[in-house]
């Protein structure tokens, strides 16, 4: 049967409401895995230092004749002197007097949602400059940015890379600040055996790593083929079969997997988070701007730099290709 003559249908109605729901649905990333894990400190200079003492390594030979006379001096245990940068990363926020009136759907438009969003964005940008990124350490200048080394740029001692990879270097030679980043090797198949003897190097260093950061398809591959895993199963009462590694079980302890939305996907580091933590010489901040018209502007900075406490408590495995 057809419609009756002059039947008012929402066709033809153009005053109705539209169906907006209120609460707004985001699926931008904000987990910041190795902020997160390490520590936190204050400094109070855009650069800084931290004192780094190697022991001498242990002798077989150390026996004296009871009643003999001391010997010679042993060599003295000396610390050196590594550094970095801190770097101001910022946001600024810009709301019309209008904008902050009107009302829209979930007030995204207005000042506190603008402000809340932008501190999460810094956040992801913090944690991504510092593993995300290979980068050495900058000086600035009045025209240019002071930078803040990443953790692949300290890393020298328990790494494996690919054919022409390379560490980076200190300004120092074995102190100072990172001032070249790694070069990038040609990319390879990711083993577990790489991935073992970079735990036995950090450990044999001292270290004792707890995590192990890489990217999503990283994380597949550990999934899918290593063995030596805390693995493929799940408890009984909950019925469920996780095909997924999140428990990596070495000869030197157990390191969770953590996936990284925020990591190269050629680098795998492996990381004891006691030794390394991010130094602020100004935290977080908002500040209003002198206002010039009919808008409220605000910004929100930070003045940050990581500190790697000592780099042979970490590693990295980089130039990996997870598809391979």
């Amino acid at each position: 049967m057809g419609v009756t003559a002059n039947t008012n249908e929402t066709y033809l109605v153009s005053s109705i409401r539209e169906d907006l729901q209120p609460a707004l649905i985001s699926i931008s990333p904000t987990e910041t895995p190795f902020m997160s894990s390490v520590g936190r400190k204050s400094v109070t200079n855009t650069y800084f230092e931290w004192p780094v003492v190697s022991l001498a390594a242990a002798s077989t030979s150390n026996r004296v004749v009871e009643g003999e006379a001391a010997p010679g001096n042993d060599a003295p245990t000396n610390a050196v002197r590594l550094g970095n940068f801190c770097q101001i990363s910022d946001k600024v926020v810009d709301v019309s007097d209008t904008a902050e009136s009107v009302n829209g759907a979930g007030d995204a438009q207005r000042k506190a949602k603008q402000i809340a969003y932008k501190l999460r964005e810094l956040k992801r940008d913090m944690e991504q400059m510092l593993v995300g990124d290979n980068n050495a350490a900058v000086a600035g200048s009045s025209g240019t940015a002071r930078e803040t080394a990443s953790l692949s740029a300290f890393l020298t001692s328990n790494v494996s890379r690919g054919t022409g990879g390379a560490s980076g270097t200190l300004s120092g030679t074995t102190s100072g600040f990172p001032n070249a980043a790694a070069t990038d090797g040609s990319l390879r198949a990711l083993s577990e055996t790489m991935l073992k003897d970079v735990i036995a190097s950090c450990w044999n260093a001292g270290a004792e790593p707890t995590m192990v950061l890489c990217g999503s398809g990283v994380k597949q591959k550990i999934s899918s083929t290593f063995t030596g895993s805390a693995t493929r199963y799940r408890d009984i009462s909950d019925k469920k079969i996780v095909a997924s590694v999140d428990l990596f079980v070495s000869d030197f302890g157990e390191l969770q997997i953590i996936p990284s939305r925020f990591i190269r996907s050629r680098d795998v580091f492996v990381l004891d988070p006691n030794y390394a933590r991010v130094a602020y010489l100004q935290t977080t901040k908002q500040k209003p701007l002198a206002r010039t018209g009919h808008s409220d502007r605000t910004l929100i900075s930070v003045e940050f730099g990581l500190q790697v406490d000592t780099e042979a408590g970490h590693g990295v495995i980089g130039d990996i290709n997870p598809a391979l």
